[in-house]
């Protein structure tokens, strides 16, 4: 069944997920109570089905945020965490698995060493995609060199493979070669599950973004908007659109025919971007001219030539359609890999806007989305470090205490 986006009008409720955290604290606490060796495999089942049920609970939480607002940091989260969560729930069972067939061999704390191996096992299963990934990656960047030069900007993709590639070599190594006393090895263990922390959440949210801007890029507005909005993205010398341009434009006018055939109803079309420093004139005049030689009538298309950002797009253009219907129905036509970011910044100015994405080269594509990615964690370091700092006192609290009891 297909998902629609943006029909909710609140945000999905994680409350049960604290709830199963609570109920999964208290048995385990008593199975730790009643015995840690003659209750080590119910803790691990306990904690599988813990798992279980966080993996499903997000995966329901990212289904209803892409109904209420699929252009959320939130989207990238739920998926990323629910494939870890997944993880954790098969290293849970084999362990149980094993702790009945050799119970003699195991003290009890086995389900403690799971959860503390938990990142690095993540990177254990994940790490035959992420080397498909970074060679793909690394594929596509030399057909954009070769199409497009060498630029820095073109060599994004080759140097996110070799930190994707090279982090997974280094923590397997680095796990692995260790020696010394008691005191020596915790610390050991506390640097490698702090790198091992780190890189799991810059892996979840890799994974969570691409989920993101597939789903973005691939999903067809419901036609009944009353407004469109182009992004700009340059021009050529002579000042007609770049192909990239173009490309947003025939998207746009493609919906604007499917609209017109399925529902009778035309939109305004609201062309968005300024002039550049090379640019002989603004972005916005130069995609009205190419939507009126396409045959749409002057009074339907609005200029909006003062932004010189993704974020100013969104924020002048919804000042341009709220004077004349600030309940308007509202979407946004740009590069598939550029949808989901996009919905952001729409976001941000407090504008529900749907995008739909444009075509493109596909040795341009991966490239462009690595730049995409590494916008998106420039942004919201607020949540992100909190996250990311909850995951590494979460890692180094379970440290002291494996090396404690």
């Amino acid at each position: 069944m297909k998902v629609r986006f943006d029909t909710r009008d609140t945000k999905p409720d994680l409350r049960a997920l604290l709830l199963l955290t609570a109920v999964w604290a208290v048995i385990t606490a008593v199975l730790v109570l009643i015995g840690l060796r003659r209750c080590a495999a119910p803790i691990c089942f306990v904690t599988a089905a813990y798992a279980l049920g966080a993996a499903l609970i997000l995966l329901w939480a990212f289904r209803e945020q892409l109904r209420y607002n699929p252009y959320s940091y939130n989207t990238i989260f739920y998926i990323g965490f629910a494939l870890f969560a997944l993880s954790v729930m098969i290293t849970q069972l084999v362990l149980a698995a094993r702790i009945l067939k050799y119970a003699q061999f195991f003290s009890g704390l086995e389900f403690i060493h799971g959860l503390l191996g938990s990142a690095k096992t993540y990177m254990f299963f994940s790490a035959p995609f992420l080397f498909i990934f970074s060679i793909g990656l690394c594929i596509s960047n030399v057909s954009l060199i070769r199409h497009e030069g060498r630029r820095l900007v073109n060599l994004l993709g080759i140097f996110l493979s070799f930190l994707i590639v090279a982090g997974v070599v280094f923590l397997f190594w680095f796990d692995y070669a260790v020696s010394g006393s008691q005191r020596e090895v915790m610390i050991h263990e506390l640097v490698a599950n702090f790198l091992a922390a780190v890189y799991l959440y810059f892996e979840c949210m890799l994974i969570g973004a691409m989920a993101a801007d597939a789903i973005a890029a691939r999903y067809e507005p419901e036609k009944d908007k009353d407004y469109l909005i182009i992004l700009g993205c340059g021009l050529q010398q002579d000042g007609t659109p770049t192909p990239l341009l173009r490309g947003r434009i025939e998207r746009a006018l493609a919906f604007y025919e499917k609209q017109k055939a399925e529902q009778g109803k035309e939109l305004i079309f609201v062309t968005s971007g300024g002039q550049g420093p090379d640019e002989v004139v603004p972005e916005s005049a130069a995609m009205k001219r190419y939507l009126i030689e396409r045959g749409i009538p002057e009074e339907r298309i609005i200029e909006e030539d003062r932004s010189v950002s993704t974020f100013e797009n969104m924020k002048f253009s919804k000042e341009k359609i709220w004077e004349q219907d600030p309940g308007a129905k509202v979407a946004f036509a740009t590069t598939n890999y550029h949808v989901f970011r996009s919905g952001l910044f729409a976001r941000s100015v407090k504008m529900r806007a749907v995008g739909m994405g444009a075509k493109t080269k596909w040795y341009f594509w991966p490239n462009a989305a690595v730049r995409e990615f590494v916008g998106l964690l420039t942004e919201h370091r607020g949540k992100q470090a909190l996250i990311i700092g909850s995951m590494i006192v979460f890692f180094t609290v379970l440290t002291l205490i494996v090396y404690m009891l």
